[in-house]
């Protein structure tokens, strides 16, 4: 519980910086620019050493109801989704965010879940994020990014492509040109891990790492694979579970040579879904971690 302490305790002090209605800002550290205002003894540590904070599933803050049902989707859900009511029902489930890359780049989130799928129909090769229904765009928020880094030179940030629907080697290769494209002199190739540090990729003016769970990524020297970030998934509903898995894992990383993910998330099963029909992910699980991680009393009385 050490670990969940400290981070309670960092989310405590930080702050968005946003301005108060008479103009100005409230605060004097920002966590836009969390990455530029650390310690000098900090900067030459491995990123992989630092504790960077993350999003799960970060492109749903936005699903399209509209759409068809995407290819990571059963067989049977396909055909239930014919029903008006269910893509309604789906949408609850699988928004996950309630904050655009944008704002949750603002809010210090540096590390971004990414998964993505071409779309039925769809001539022009476009990829799209997806979670059961389609979001928007990769493009589009490949582009909401750059601008975010272009006015924030001193911040770095992980794409982790890490599921891919639909997609044969032409629209990998349309999405790879799509990585290229929006962030150029940014991105950063892949190296040792030992090397990245906040100096030297300041030094080369690289902000973007991008992690890509595929075999073409051997073809590019600015994907990192997706080996070198594991991201181990508990697969529970229990928050109790979930606690115990993370510390097992972290203590298990491997030392050198790759980052490591933790995923403090709850994932629902089919009860799960059934019993919060209406109330979706946010009423079902999202609250009830959140409540434990902020009342952590609450956990060991029930133990």
């Amino acid at each position: 519980m050490l670990a969940f302490r400290k981070v309670r305790r960092k989310l405590r002090m930080g702050t968005i910086c946003s301005p108060n209605p008479s103009g100005t800002k409230t605060l004097d550290v920002c966590n836009a620019d969390w990455m530029a205002s650390l310690p000098p003894r900090l900067h030459n540590v491995p990123l992989s050493n630092l504790a960077i904070p993350g999003s799960h599933d970060s492109f749903s803050y936005w699903v399209d109801e509209k759409s068809p049902v995407g290819p990571d989707q059963t067989p049977t859900i396909k055909r239930l989704a014919r029903i008006s009511f269910v893509k309604k029902v789906m949408k609850k489930w699988s928004v996950t965010q309630n904050l655009t890359f944008r704002e949750q780049l603002d809010a210090g989130i540096r590390y971004f879940d990414l998964r993505v799928s071409s779309k039925p129909g769809d001539a022009d090769q476009e990829i799209y994020f997806i979670h059961g229904l389609f979001g928007i765009r990769v493009w589009d928020g490949l582009m909401e990014i750059d601008s975010f880094l272009t006015q924030h030179p001193q911040e770095i940030v992980f794409l982790d492509f890490n599921h891919f629907y639909a997609m044969d080697e032409a629209h990998h290769k349309r999405l790879i040109l799509r990585i290229q494209e929006a962030f150029g002199s940014k991105l950063c190739s892949a190296c040792s891990v030992e090397s990245m540090t906040l100096r030297r990729l300041w030094e080369k003016k690289c902000q973007v790492l991008i992690f890509y769970h595929c075999p073409f990524y051997k073809q590019y020297p600015f994907l990192w694979p997706g080996k070198k970030i594991p991201a181990p998934w508990a697969n529970t509903t229990s928050v109790r579970k979930l606690i115990l898995f993370l510390e097992t894992t972290l203590s298990e990383r491997s030392p050198r040579g790759s980052f490591h993910v933790s995923q403090a998330i709850l994932t629902p099963r089919v009860k799960t879904i059934a019993r919060g029909l209406v109330g979706g992910l946010k009423n079902t699980l999202v609250h009830r971690l959140a409540l434990i991680l902020a009342y952590p009393w609450r956990l060991s009385r029930r133990s």
